[in-house]
């Protein structure tokens, strides 16, 4: 079982949307979930071509091998990094490694995300910080510092992610609880349906069932 930045992401918006993700089930669609996601694919695309053109050639890779570890990296920049541990894994949008300051210590690493929206949620802080875990857990150090890059004028939110790691390794369990059930959880239906694309598949089965979440308030 390999929980991974998608997962984690449907899971903090909703169980049912989780299990589904990791037992291969496709949704119906959802034309406000195609938008976003076409969005958020722009952006990061459009955000990662900012960046790559502001560091020198020599010093910025695209893609490295999952086999390549970090720690003896030259570049300055990495765009799609991929960051495995044992049962994680992340696909980092970007990553900027910082040389060590001085003469034994490290150098430091602080993965960057890009979002589409000026107004960042919750949720966004807990999707950077989960990348910070797996890295974390890949270096062997705790990565105490990440960049999302948002919004129309591309503003740069530093989220000090040493507060939230707790948070993460708690949300980890308890996917790592939900996937290892055969049966997906008890069905609610809750704000986020209306962009989900599951929608309609979760609906019909509440309408199947009579259930109280259909209830509006």
């Amino acid at each position: 079982m390999i929980i991974t930045s998608e997962l984690f992401a449907a899971y903090i918006k909703c169980r049912t949307k989780c299990w589904l993700r990791s037992h291969g089930e496709i949704g119906a669609g959802n034309e406000y979930a195609d938008w976003v996601r076409t969005q958020n694919e722009c952006y990061r695309s459009e955000g990662a071509k900012r960046l790559l053109e502001s560091v020198p050639q020599n010093k910025r890779v695209i893609a490295p091998p999952a086999t390549e570890t970090p720690k003896t990296a030259k570049w300055r920049l990495a765009v799609d990094l991929p960051a495995q541990a044992p049962g994680l894994e992340s696909l980092l949008h970007a990553m900027e490694r910082v040389p060590s300051e001085g003469q034994g210590k490290p150098a430091r690493f602080i993965p960057i995300r890009f979002i589409f929206r000026n107004k960042l949620a919750k949720d966004d802080k807990l999707l950077v910080a989960f990348d910070a875990f797996v890295l974390s857990e890949v270096l062997g150090r705790e990565v105490s510092l990440d960049k999302i890059i948002h919004g129309d004028d591309h503003a740069t939110l530093k989220v000090k992610t040493s507060a939230l790691l707790s948070k993460v390794r708690k949300r980890v369990e308890k996917i790592t609880a939900l996937l290892s059930n055969q049966s997906p959880p008890d069905l609610v239906l809750i704000r986020h349906c209306a962009e989900c694309e599951f929608q309609k598949q979760c609906r019909q089965k509440a309408v199947e069932k009579d259930d109280l979440s259909l209830l509006a308030g």
